[in-house]
């Protein structure tokens, strides 16, 4: 059985075999794709071997050998017809890992049988569309010449050997294919805001969207900018009924829409719960011909990202019932919130991650603002450490909305010194993670952390959300003892002037060996004598 530790080390070691090639925004794309692949085949093998045996294999190679023999048999229509009604794909005996691997180590591999693998994956199924178009086998980033091209992916396929993925307990190949993201995410930097959001971060946002909704079956997890589906699928790990829970995302970046289409069956979600699309969120709302709300809506947008902000917007029924006001051209923040809010159902949770300064900002901002308060819609805002997300060092906050609750009061969160400092990044720990839930779900003060804000405080500071008005995380400073100070200053000032003249002393007894140096010498203790 294959736990975490030697799973993460093997997919490791397989990225250390790219990384010097290039850098890691690319080679992740490589490392990845090569994965799931093998995590594809090896599916394919362990089920055809199912279907013929009505067991699971010891080995792959065992299950291809047999594999091998029965589609040369009578009966391998009816075979691939099962395979491809299971799995919506299916595989020529020669285009399996295990064959591949095979050709690695007998230094006879092809990319050409690679690629056409993954070009009969691609074409088996709608849902298998363009994923593995990243992975260009064909790349001078994997080295000078078809021979050095060739020998990287198959020394890459040859590490992956040691990975066990189908015996893999629970959400183990999951959890290790996300573990994955997230150490690209930290050596990609700025442009890992694409993809992915830290755990801690995920964790509080996931579980407050789950909070009363755990118990559902059949639950309906939305995310408009999900990236590589990581803050969807951390709902998973809070309900009782994660294999019915059905995740609609939507991402404008193929690369990363692919890694998140990847990252749905690495964490076996069921094809038939998987709604993924490739788009832009703001241009092109989603869905629009079948469920359009959500009893979980997570959000991690780009922060401050510019959008069209066209008239057209102001009829679009995500944003009109907000006093004719839309979000500014600059800064599509609330577009975002807009978006998300319209697709919640009215007994769900949105939570959602932006920059400090849509609690502030005046204009269209401060007019939505006013009416999403005046309806009641914010049910809490919480003031994240600063520096926890590797695309910028800004802090942001986590808005919590309902819709059509009890009250218009909200919760105030100072979260900002939850953290500890690892490398580059701040990073949330559990007991940070479990202290915010906690004065989450209390929902009552708690001096210089948290304030429950009744609609009146909100409406006497003008709408203004900023954390620092309703929660004071200052710290007084001591008071000052002027007696004691005076004593210790005293006390430095002896000390200073003992100091002096034993330094003195001691230059008065050198001799230089020149007129020169005894003169500058003299000029040097005439100096310290008038300080």
């Amino acid at each position: 059985m294959a736990d975490t530790k030697d799973l993460l080390q093997v997919l490791w070691s397989g990225a250390d075999v790219l990384r010097g090639k290039m850098d890691a925004n690319e080679y992740k794309t490589y490392l990845l794709g090569l994965v799931f692949y093998k995590y594809l085949s090896d599916s394919y093998l362990e089920k055809a071997y199912d279907l013929l045996n009505d067991e699971a294999p010891e080995t792959l190679e065992e299950a291809q050998k047999m594999y091998e023999e029965a589609y040369d048999s009578e009966d391998a229509e009816d075979l691939l017809e099962e395979l491809k009604s299971s799995l919506h794909y299916t595989l020529e005996p020669g285009m399996t890992y295990v064959c591949m691997l095979r050709d690695a180590k007998n230094n006879c591999f092809s990319r050409e049988k690679l690629q056409a693998a993954f070009n009969r994956i691609e074409e088996a199924d709608e849902l298998f569309n363009g994923l593995f178009a990243d992975v260009d086998l064909y790349s001078n980033r994997l080295g000078t010449g078809d021979q050095k091209q060739s020998d990287t992916i198959a020394d890459v396929l040859k590490v992956l050997e040691g990975a066990d993925l189908i015996h893999a307990k629970g959400d183990v190949l999951g959890n290790a294919y996300e573990y994955l993201i997230g150490q690209f995410a930290s050596e990609t930097g700025k442009k890992a805001g694409e993809f992915y959001t830290p755990h801690g971060p995920a964790q509080i946002l996931c579980r407050i969207a789950m909070l009363g909704q755990e118990g559902k079956k059949g639950l309906q997890v939305y995310d408009p900018c999900m990236g590589s589906g990581s803050l969807m699928l951390s709902c998973k790990n809070y309900s009782e009924e994660p294999d019915y829970i059905k995740y609609y995302g939507q991402e404008i970046m193929p690369s990363t829409y692919n890694l998140a289409r990847m990252n749905m069956f690495l964490h076996r979600v069921h094809p038939e719960n998987q709604h993924l699309r490739n788009a832009d969120t703001l241009d092109s709302d989603w869905p629009t011909d079948e469920d359009t709300e959500f009893d979980v809506v997570t959000m991690n947008p780009p922060y401050s990202a510019k959008w069209s902000a066209a008239e057209g917007f102001k009829q679009d029924e995500r944003f009109m019932d907000y006093g004719g006001k839309i979000a500014p051209k600059s800064k599509a923040d609330y577009a975002f919130l807009l978006h998300g809010f319209y697709h919640l159902r009215q007994s769900g949770t949105m939570a959602i991650v932006l920059p400090h300064g849509v609690l502030f900002r005046g204009a269209s901002e401060g007019e939505i603002r006013k009416i999403l308060l005046e309806n009641g819609s914010i049910y809490a805002v919480i003031g994240l450490p600063a520096n926890m997300f590797y695309n910028t060092s800004i802090p942001t906050c986590i808005i919590v909305l309902k819709k059509h609750r009890e009250g218009r009061d909200v919760l105030f969160i100072d979260a900002s010194s939850q953290f500890v400092k690892e490398k580059k990044q701040n990073v949330m720990q559990d007991e940070h993670i479990d202290h915010v839930l906690e004065l989450y779900k209390n929902r009552k003060p708690v001096d210089k952390e948290a304030y429950l804000a009744s609609y009146e405080d909100i409406k006497n500071n003008d709408f203004n959300l900023n954390i620092p008005r309703y929660v004071d995380s200052t710290e007084e400073e001591p008071e000052v003892d002027i007696k004691d100070l005076t004593r210790r200053m005293k006390e430095t000032e002896r000390e200073l002037k003992e100091s002096n003249q034993s330094l003195l002393d001691m230059l008065k007894e050198l001799q230089g060996n020149s007129s020169e140096t005894n003169e500058a010498l003299t000029e040097f203790i005439q100096f310290l004598e008038e300080v």
